[in-house]
């Protein structure tokens, strides 16, 4: 180099110099951090009745790092012409069609910022194509990022992961090869320190001298920036001949972003820098300078892989605005797509539902003339109908419709769940209201009666006031606890109360367990129509579907909660509510408590004013109108007048 490095003065500390082996480097302290964070989890995982959670959780801050993902192939157990979506978090990405028709090969990569407390299961989809219309999901597999990072691998290495049948977890369709690399976040900062420094190495010798730095720290517009650059560039330059290595500059360059920001602008997109902390600066520039300069393969710009597989129909009439793709109130009403959050992977998912319901819905529950046609008979053809296809369902003859239900909720029905084998149902309704295996549906928390669960495998929404609920997302008219519980189940301890909603969909897990502990005071009938539950009718403002249909509410005592009151809410399709305890029964949090017969429903439990502090991730969701996909016996919140009894991050544990 014809200088002497300072590669030396930078690592200086790195051993004692007098023969003591050298400290361990950052990314295996980080590494060490991280699985005792894993650790710590499991333990809790394990006994949730301990309140004691030996170490302390790692502060989110201590880890912030990009996972380099690449889809390299795929062995698929039958022909035809294949694409890949990667899934994390709010986030899709697809690869382009493979042309190889019995092992295609992608080799697309893209980076996603993980984070200790984010998402971290990374799913992959596999489509096959259909360029005219919708394209067919054939087999999936989910990554854990965070396991990868605790692997003792300093390089990039390859796994092959079986790519299992949508229709049952436990075949496989063939098996995709995947890569994945966890960048030290060090390793970021000086990478990009280093990308950008590039741009200006003009005679690119992998050496820098001042003019060439100048020019790139007068670009970024920062006086800070031009005021530390010779000072910067001096202390790498140690015997002064003015020009230095590249990396050792960059390594200097990014530990001055640390501690005191000499780029304020992003240098690709320009937004402004310093909304968070500094080393999510360093992520979103290497990001952006990827993004830019073309680096990776795999498109963006889908928030599920389902839309990610839309052919050009779905294209066209989002271009016709015919249709929207979106989370919120309005993909729930005037969208053709109804969008949800899986607590469990932390990701976007869309429910299934058909189109020409969709319409239908649309058309009845979002129109001036649907509220003409549901005021002059439409509420009783619904009721009239939903006790046909009720006697029907209950037909020896129907049994022959579950393997057409199982193929159109396709990757959502996992009958390796189900108690009794398929062919043990003699009518569709048997098969509707089927039991799980005892160890399907955990129930978080079992001993603690102070932390409530889950009621049900729905869609959630959990609201601290009746204001809130209408504001993000009841909009019938004049819709109030009163009207729901009716007046023989309505007390003023409900005066103010918040609520939860629970709604299932048709290929949701039908039977309904107790949230929380205590005794069953009484049961109340309260007739009504059989309006749909789905969000297309709730976000409606030209009907009340909870206070208007058919419903049973019961009145649970609890030495936690005070009372709590259980609605189960028919819908259309519903042919009956069934209870499967009777008055004066004490029930267990998590007891199994009754069940929906076909179609879709909904259970709503009011809590007294302030007895309830729901989970944070239940909240945040519901105040952006998203729907959280829960799972029966998974925590629901504590109750705030025992406080000294609760466990701390109840939520982590019951979702990890």
């Amino acid at each position: 180099m014809g200088h002497s490095s300072s590669r030396h003065n930078a690592l200086a500390g790195a051993g004692d110099g007098d023969g003591q082996p050298p400290l361990p480097s950052r990314f295996s302290r980080f590494r060490t951090r991280l699985r005792l964070r894993r650790r710590d989890r499991a333990a809790a995982t394990a006994d949730c009745s301990d309140s004691e959670s030996g170490r302390p959780a790692v502060a989110a801050d201590e880890f912030a790092g990009i996972a380099r993902i690449r889809i390299l192939k795929a062995d698929m157990r039958f022909k035809d012409k294949f694409f890949a979506c990667l899934s994390l978090g709010e986030r899709t990405y697809r690869t382009e069609r493979s042309d190889n028709t019995h092992k295609p090969e992608w080799n697309s990569e893209k980076k996603v910022v993980i984070e200790t407390n984010g998402p971290h299961i990374a799913r992959i989809s596999v489509f096959e194509t259909n360029r005219f219309s919708k394209n067919t999901l054939v087999g999936y597999c989910e990554v854990d990022l965070f396991d990868l990072l605790t692997k003792d691998l300093e390089e990039e290495h390859i796994e092959d992961l079986a790519l299992l049948d949508p229709s049952s977890s436990t075949n496989a369709v063939g098996t995709i090869s995947i890569s994945c690399y966890i960048e030290d976040p060090v390793e970021t900062e000086q990478s990009f320190a280093r990308r950008v420094l590039a741009i200006v190495d003009y005679d690119e010798d992998g050496k820098l001298s001042l003019p060439e730095f100048s020019d790139l720290m007068k670009a970024f517009g920062n006086g800070l920036a031009v005021n530390k650059m010779e000072e910067l560039f001096r202390q790498a330059d140690t015997n002064g001949d003015g020009i230095v290595d590249m990396d050792e500059l960059a390594a200097l360059l990014a530990d001055q972003q640390e501690k005191e920001p000499i780029i304020s602008n992003c240098p690709v997109c320009g937004e402004s820098l310093g909304k968070y902390d500094k080393i999510n600066d360093m992520i979103h520039m290497t990001l952006c300078f990827d993004e830019g300069t073309g680096n990776q393969i795999m498109t963006g710009g889908f928030l599920t892989d389902k839309q990610a597989s839309y052919g050009w129909m779905f294209k066209l009439s989002e271009w016709a605005n015919f249709s929207s793709y979106d989370v919120g109130l309005r993909s729930g009403s005037t969208a053709s797509h109804i969008l949800v959050f899986d607590r469990r992977a932390k990701r976007l998912v869309e429910e299934a539902i058909d189109g020409k319901i969709v319409l239908s819905m649309r058309a009845l529950y979002q129109s001036k003339v649907g509220l003409t046609l549901i005021n002059t008979g439409v509420k009783d053809i619904l009721k009239n109908l939903s006790e046909k296809q009720g006697k029907k369902m209950n037909s020896p003859e129907s049994a022959k419709d579950i393997p057409k239900f199982l193929d159109l909720f396709m990757g959502q029905i996992n009958m390796d769940e189900t108690k009794d084998p398929i062919e043990s149902f003699k009518t569709f309704n048997d098969f509707f209201v089927r039991q799980l295996k005892p160890s399907a549906r955990p129930i978080a928390y079992n001993d603690q009666d102070n932390i409530a669960t889950c009621a049900a495998d729905c869609r959630l929404m959990a609201f601290g006031s009746v204001d809130e609920s209408t504001r993000f997302w009841i909009k019938g008219r004049k819709f109030s606890i009163e009207g729901l519980l009716g007046a023989d189940a309505h007390s003023d301890a409900f005066i103010n109360g918040s609520l939860v909603i629970f709604r299932l969909a048709p290929q949701d897990y039908h039977r309904f367990h107790v949230p929380v502990s205590g005794t069953v005071e009484k049961f109340v009938e309260i007739p009504g129509c059989l309006y749909t539950v789905n969000p297309i009718a709730v976000n409606s403002k030209y009907c009340n579907v909870f206070t208007e249909n058919k419903r049973v509410v019961s009145i649970i005592s609890t030495s936690e909660f005070g009372k709590v009151a259980f609605v189960a809410i028919g819908a259309t399709m519903v042919g009956s509510i069934t209870f499967l305890k009777k008055e004066g029964d004490y029930v267990h949090k998590g007891d199994e408590f009754g069940y929906f017969s076909f179609g879709g429903s909904t259970v709503i439990c009011v809590f007294e004013k302030d007895a309830i502090q729901f989970d944070a991730d239940l909240v945040a969701n519901s105040e952006r109108s998203l729907e959280t996909l829960v799972e029966v016996g998974t925590t629901l919140g504590t109750s705030k007048r025992n406080r000294e009894l609760q466990v701390p991050d109840l939520q982590k544990c019951a979702v990890e």
